[in-house]
C-alpha cells in the first residue's frame, strides 16, 4: 500500500492509500519513536509552508525567515490547502489537538489580520476551522475569526447573536 505521511481514517485524494483503523492509530500512539517521527514530519511540512514550531510542548508557531517566499507559494497553489486540511485532521487523530489550534489560529491571523495569505482565507474558514475537535477551542477560534473578519456582517461561520455574547 502507498505510505501516507499524514494518515487518516478516511480516504483522501489517493484512493490506493488505505485509510487507517482506530486500532492502528492507538498502536502508533504507544511508540515514542513513531510519535517523534510524526512531529518531525509536521515540522518539515511547516518549514515548507514558511512556519516554525517554536515550542513542541504547546504547539506555538511563528513565521520562518523565508516566510515571504513560502507564503507566495501558498497563495499561488491551492492544492496546499488540501494538504493542510489533511495535516490538521491527522493532528487531531494522533492526539495533537493543541497543535491543531495553534495552526488554525496561525492561518486565521495571517489571512484575516495580517492579510498575507488571501488565497488561503476561504480554506481557513471553510475547512481548517472545522477540523478542531475540541468544541470550546473551535468556538474560541470562530469568535476570533469573526472579530477580525471584514466586513463583519458578512461572516457566515457562526451565528452573530451568539458571537456577540461570547466570552
Amino acid at each position: 500500500f502507498p505510505f501516507r505521511l499524514f494518515p487518516l481514517r478516511e480516504h483522501g485524494m489517493n484512493w490506493q492509500a488505505r485509510p487507517l483503523t482506530w486500532q492502528e492509530i492507538q498502536a502508533f500512539k504507544k511508540y515514542k519513536e513513531v510519535m517523534q517521527r510524526f512531529i518531525r514530519a509536521y515540522q518539515l511540512m511547516l518549514r515548507f509552508y514558511g512556519i516554525i514550531l517554536v515550542n513542541e510542548e504547546t504547539g506555538e508557531l511563528k513565521r520562518a525567515e523565508n516566510w515571504v517566499e513560502r507564503f507566495q507559494n501558498l497563495n499561488r497553489f491551492s492544492h496546499n490547502n488540501l494538504r493542510i486540511t489533511r495535516i490538521l485532521k491527522c493532528l487531531g487523530e494522533m492526539g495533537y489537538e493543541h497543535y491543531q489550534v495553534h495552526l488554525v489560529k496561525f492561518f486565521l491571523t495571517e489571512t484575516l489580520v495580517e492579510e498575507t495569505l488571501p488565497n488561503v482565507k476561504k480554506s481557513a474558514l471553510d475547512y481548517f476551522l472545522f477540523t478542531i475537535r475540541n468544541r470550546k477551542k473551535r468556538r474560541e477560534l470562530v469568535h476570533y475569526a469573526w472579530q477580525h473578519f471584514k466586513p463583519q456582517h458578512s461572516f457566515v461561520w457562526g451565528p452573530h447573536n451568539k458571537l456577540l455574547k461570547y466570552r
